[in-house]
């Protein structure tokens, strides 16, 4: 009788198991349960196994005992009432009337990526935001990627690609930290002292990412200063201290400015965003991304918990259209770096931001201030209150 019910069990648990993504794909509990579509199940009469949360619920309760992994990742993203404390404006935008409004409805290509328009790449760098230590910063650079292209983009990808400085938006930003942000705040930050000051955000080889934030306490950060002021807004040293080479903040430095920004939803909006104008920084669900390999995305997504920026859009004969998005995970992860979801898939189309260029530093405009290497000649007239 014993031996009848293990093979009646076996028999149950091979049916399930057939054309089971989950159980194909996971041999183990830790990979099972990393997996959010997939349930871990346990039967004495049989080795126990990775299904679908879908066919783990027709198993008969009786015979197996199934769980799932109900935690979780951290979330990137501030609630609405911490962003407001934080002085975001929720889905804000610049101007009573969005220049998004006026751009042109004109009939879209089905397939469009900045990354190769006509054969040229108007992408710039992937990033990691995860070292030197960990920190929560997708919302900082899913702006900062998105802008870069777009600085890109006006440049006609000539001259030296522009990347901006991550950390000079963690340090001064006020509008989250490695422990989260907001999809709205980059760029009104940037917008905000764009026009207040004249000058904007610096370029990464005055600020270098630390990813690190006054509150972190990953790594070294516990030694670092990341306090607004000129040091580390942008710096230079010149020599080893003990060679009497102190680092000095610059009062002036390459930096990039905004004219307007605005938040966008739904698939439309997006594609005649990015097709005129280029890429954007979207809020998306990242649970499903964790163990991402390669191909699209189709999972529906339960909430926004990350930042990232698309840069385009495909059609693909059997799954339709899809997203081309980077992450900020490095080039080790996914697709070098990049990722593509189906429409409709992981919330990507609930919130998303633009912002339009203004002035920038470049060589083709002759606007830079030539500074020594030891930036004596372009020191910041007071290093501690200069703020941004």
């Amino acid at each position: 009788m014993a031996r009848l019910l293990k093979a009646v069990v076996a028999g149950i648990g091979l049916a399930a198991a057939q054309d089971d993504a989950c159980n194909t794909g996971h041999k183990s509990e830790a990979d099972c349960l990393a997996d959010s579509k997939c349930s871990w199940c346990d039967a004495k009469a049989v080795p126990s196994a990775c299904y679908t949360k879908e066919n783990a619920k027709a198993l008969p309760a009786a015979v197996f005992t199934c769980k799932s992994n109900k935690e979780r990742r951290r979330s990137e993203i501030l609630p609405r009432t911490e962003a407001e404390k934080l002085g975001v404006v929720w889905r804000g935008n610049s101007s009573s009337q969005s220049s998004h409004e006026l751009l042109q409805a004109t009939e879209l290509p089905s397939d469009f990526t900045w990354c190769n328009k006509d054969g040229v790449s108007y992408c710039t760098m992937s990033r990691n935001q995860h070292i030197p230590q960990y920190c929560g910063s997708c919302w900082a650079h899913g702006a900062i990627s998105a802008l870069g292209d777009r600085i890109k983009i006006a440049r006609k990808a000539k001259g030296i690609d522009i990347n901006l400085a991550v950390q000079h938006l963690l340090n001064c930003g006020g509008v989250g930290t490695c422990y989260g942000g907001t999809v709205d705040g980059p760029y009104q930050w940037l917008h905000d002292i764009s026009q207040k000051t004249g000058t904007g955000i610096s370029y990464e080889t005055a600020n270098p990412y630390l990813a690190c934030t006054s509150d972190s306490k990953e790594g070294f950060c516990k030694h670092v200063d990341t306090t607004c002021k000129a040091i580390n807004v942008a710096r230079t040293c010149g020599s080893f201290s003990q060679e009497g080479g102190p680092c000095n903040g610059l009062g002036s430095f390459p930096n990039a400015t905004i004219s307007e920004y605005g938040s966008i939803s739904g698939a439309d909006a997006m594609m005649k965003e990015i097709y005129n104008r280029g890429p954007i920084s979207c809020g998306v669900d990242a649970n499903p991304l964790l163990n991402y390999e390669s191909g699209i995305i189709k999972d529906a997504g339960e909430s926004v918990d990350h930042v990232v920026s698309v840069v385009g859009w495909g059609t693909d004969s059997k799954d339709g259209m899809y997203w081309i998005v980077r992450n900020s995970w490095g080039e080790y992860w996914g697709e070098m770096g990049y990722f593509r979801v189906a429409k409709g898939a992981l919330h990507l189309e609930d919130q998303c931001s633009w912002a339009v260029p203004a002035a920038f530093t470049a060589a083709e405009n002759l606007n830079q201030v030539h500074c020594h290497e030891g930036g004596d000649n372009c020191k910041a007239k007071d290093l501690e209150s200069f703020v941004v």
